[in-house]
């Protein structure tokens, strides 16, 4: 019963903070609505018994996407008038998108012969399972060849990000590392003596 309550009282944090993303009309805001998700989320996966996968989206999203994020949102000057101007525009295709995915969670939930059993209880472990090393065999075992699929389109994803940005383009001042540490403090500091007004009645300078 008290499992069945957290785990109401998390959605419905879950469904606030995703709502906040949307909705809210600083980007500032929106991001820490996200985050605030993130956690709640990461709440829902312990109240199942996977630790690693609620770590791992604290650590990897929480930690690093979304302090990227906040960065970018921060730096960059958002033209918020600009947003909103064509934001009704293409309001038919969100709720085109919105109604399939909330088809595709009903259809999941509700039919058995599609779906999970929602009946069905989540089994509670013992104290010394390790669901780390339960998904590690079935990653490394039944997935690992989409596993290893993923790896490599994800390197050369890196790889093109890279390709892309070290390309050569006019007015581009590229970074030689070469000429950086065989600089010499003669060719970029010049030392000048600093001599100031004698005070009144002393004849020594500072």
């Amino acid at each position: 019963m008290f499992v069945q309550l957290l785990f109401y009282g998390f959605s419905a944090i879950l469904i606030a903070a995703a709502l906040g993303v949307i909705v809210a009309r600083n980007p500032v805001y929106s991001a820490l609505s996200l985050v605030l998700a993130f956690f709640t989320s990461a709440a829902l996966w312990l109240l199942i018994e996977a630790e690693f996968l609620a770590i791992v989206l604290v650590l990897v999203y929480v930690g690093a996407v979304m302090v990227l994020f906040l960065f970018v949102v921060m730096m960059l000057d958002i033209n918020i008038e600009e947003i909103k101007r064509g934001f009704t525009r293409y309001a038919w295709l969100g709720w085109l998108v919105s109604t399939v995915v909330i088809a595709q969670m009903a259809a999941v939930y509700g039919l058995k012969n599609f779906g999970v059993d929602a009946s069905v209880t989540v089994v509670r472990n013992a104290a010394d399972h390790s669901n780390t090393r339960e998904l590690g065999e079935v990653l490394y075992t039944q997935y690992v060849y989409p596993f290893e699929l993923a790896a490599v389109l994800l390197l050369v994803a890196i790889v093109a990000a890279i390709a892309l940005t070290m390309r050569r383009r006019p007015g581009l001042k590229p970074q030689i590392v070469a000429k950086q540490v065989a600089v010499r403090r003669q060719d970029r500091v010049r030392l000048i003596k600093d001599v100031r007004p004698t005070d009144e009645g002393r004849g020594d300078t500072p």
